[in-house]
């Protein structure tokens, strides 16, 4: 077990709740290591946490300790199955993002303006996921199904979830979706200057790897 990871999950998810992007028992977070994932209990915040309260269970979801792990545990397991190279997921419900996730009229396509050139090096493409219950097989099934062609999703009317191939590329991911999503909102109505098709190729040649995608 890698503990200053695990400490590392912990203080990550107090920073989260203290700037407002976990509330209550909202949201949960995980990670990999090896063939046994850490993921943030059920029934409690993401605040005050420490390694010995985190979950572990298997890669099938068995219990491999005695804590209970988030009810959201299947699409953890789901997106780990279908991404073989992820090592962490961030599952959150910020304020921004579940706003963008309500609207009526989102463009499954094109669900932020190409106004920064971060989203699209770390975020695009954005996967949009309809809605599902909270918790059910259903969701998770459709997380594993967006999963294989992104590793950012926007759950329709509930949040997100970046996964990472380290625990700092999933924090990376989730904080500037955050933030574009709320340069979105704030900007909504307003006439923007988007970057040129010309722009958003040289980021996918500088900063995207051989084979990648930002849109």
């Amino acid at each position: 077990m890698n503990t200053d990871l695990l400490e590392q999950v912990c203080e990550t998810a107090q920073g989260f709740f203290d700037r407002g992007y976990a509330f209550g028992s909202t949201g949960n977070l995980s990670v990999r290591i090896e063939d046994r994932i850490w993921i943030t209990p059920t029934g409690l915040p993401l605040k005050g946490l420490t390694p010995a309260r985190l979950a572990e269970i298997g890669e099938q979801g068995q219990p491999l300790n005695g804590n209970k792990p988030s009810k959201e545990f299947p699409f953890h397991l789901a997106i780990y199955r279908r991404r073989p190279e992820a090592r962490a997921i961030v599952h959150l419900h910020s304020t921004y993002a579940v706003a963008l996730s309500c609207l009526a009229e989102l463009d499954p396509e094109h669900p932020m303006p190409a106004i920064t050139p971060y989203y699209f090096m770390r975020v695009a493409p954005l996967g949009i996921v309809p809605y599902h219950r909270p918790g059910s097989t259903e969701l998770a099934d459709a997380v594993e199904a967006y999963a294989a062609a992104h590793h950012c999703l926007l759950l329709r009317n509930h949040g997100f979830i970046t996964s990472g191939a380290s625990w700092n590329e999933a924090v990376d991911r989730a904080e500037e979706l955050e933030e574009t999503a709320k340069l979105s909102i704030l900007l909504r109505g307003e006439r923007l200057r988007e970057l040129s098709e010309a722009e958003l190729s040289e980021i996918q040649r500088v900063f995207v790897p051989s084979g990648g995608k930002v849109r």
